[in-house]
């Protein structure tokens, strides 16, 4: 069983999937493997057997998610009444964590109470992408311990992080999975070799929900407005799916010349000569084809301010938190507005030598990621929980 929440996690979810299949198939194990639960369009496309699409309702910050807490019940005991009468050997959360952690309490509350002693069935909790904890709530720290059996960390430094905290938790670092998704992509793209007097090509990636783009992509364009009356430069923006598309080709004002294509996001960056995007998974994207980016964030009032009596790093841009500067500039709620966004991109289109000093450290920020096949060894950790040869 797995669940994922978000479109991210749907893409990871789906990319394990095969990678365990493929696994199977390689240890030459006598086992068929049956996938279900809960995710999105890609799980579904490699066969798993979805209860619901629990990512066309994913939402972000505790406001949000209360505005629409009894919906989010009805999924959680749903997909809890599926677990328990499924009683799959091996629950997989992927990311997801306002939700997920739940989960995960509930299944092993159950389990020990019920499934245990009368059912005799203890299944096995992996989770994978850890939590950010480690940036806005430590305490929680100690419920994984006790609920997941095992952790699988996408980034370098969490698993001793867990180490000093829960010595007890099993951690398994398996890399990340962009570096899989994008390698063969960024190999055979052709980045345009712009002659001197051509334009530059700014890419704007407003984020992969709907709130994300009504809140982050009018504050985008009206930047764009600005840098155009600066730096002529050409617009980009990628969306991930046809309706978001839709919705952006609403929001566009007229005299703004927009270049919008859903999906195609490596080839968009392998052009782009800098970038404008929400903070998220995408940031680390644009790292990986070394795009120098300036990264927005706006949520509910609420959630913000909760947000920062939580919050412990100094960045929300994982580029950043990696690198341990700001490589990339962030605008949170208020700052994210259009002039402090076209500012920050004008002083990247005018110092060449600025955007390359900023591509050669996020060169170190993807190399600490280590080496391609994340999908592959989170795979094998999972079986090997499932001791499956």
């Amino acid at each position: 069983m797995m669940v994922a929440g978000e479109a991210s996690g749907d893409t990871l979810a789906a990319e394990l999937i095969q990678a365990l299949n493929a696994e199977v198939v390689r240890r030459r194990l006598p086992v068929i493997l049956q996938f279900g639960g809960a995710g999105g369009p890609r799980m579904a496309a490699v066969g798993a057997r979805l209860k619901l699409d629990l990512t066309a309702h994913a939402v972000v910050g505790v406001w949000e998610v209360l505005k629409h807490y009894g919906k989010f019940r009805d999924f959680f005991y749903l997909l809890l009444r599926e677990a328990q009468q499924w009683q799959p050997d091996v629950i997989v959360l992927v990311d997801y964590p306002g939700f997920n952690l739940r989960f995960a309490r509930a299944i092993q509350a159950w389990s020990r109470s019920f499934g245990g002693p009368f059912h005799n069935w203890r299944p096995r909790l992996v989770y994978y992408v850890s939590p950010q904890v480690w940036a806005w709530h430590e305490s929680r720290v100690r419920q994984i311990a006790r609920d997941v059996d095992l952790m699988l960390a996408i980034f370098p430094f969490e698993k001793a992080w867990y180490a000093e905290r829960v010595p007890q938790l099993p951690v398994v670092y398996v890399g990340h999975p962009l570096l899989d998704r994008h390698a063969a992509a960024k190999k055979t793209a052709q980045p345009c070799q712009a002659a001197p007097s051509a334009l530059p090509r700014v890419l704007l990636l407003p984020g992969s929900r709907v709130r994300e783009l009504k809140k982050h992509l009018p504050v985008m364009l009206e930047a764009a407005r600005l840098i155009q009356d600066q730096v002529p430069s050409e617009f980009r923006l990628i969306a991930p799916n046809e309706d978001l598309a839709k919705l952006a080709r609403s929001l566009v004002p007229t005299g703004l010349t927009l270049d919008l294509r859903v999906g195609g996001l490596g080839d968009a960056l392998s052009n782009a000569t800098v970038a404008i995007a929400s903070s998220g998974t995408v940031t680390m994207e644009c790292a990986f084809y070394r795009v120098p980016t300036v990264v927005l964030y706006k949520v509910a009032r609420p959630t913000y301010w909760l947000g920062r009596r939580f919050i412990r790093v100094k960045h929300i841009a994982m580029p950043n938190l990696l690198a341990g500067e700001a490589l990339y500039p962030e605008y949170i709620q208020d700052m994210a507005e259009p002039g402090n966004l076209a500012q920050a991109v004008i002083k990247l289109l005018q110092d060449p030598a600025g955007r390359e000093a900023i591509q050669r450290r996020l060169d170190q920020v993807i190399e600490s990621l280590g080496q391609p096949g994340a999908s592959t060894r989170a795979a094998r950790a999972i079986l090997d929980q499932m001791n499956c040869g």
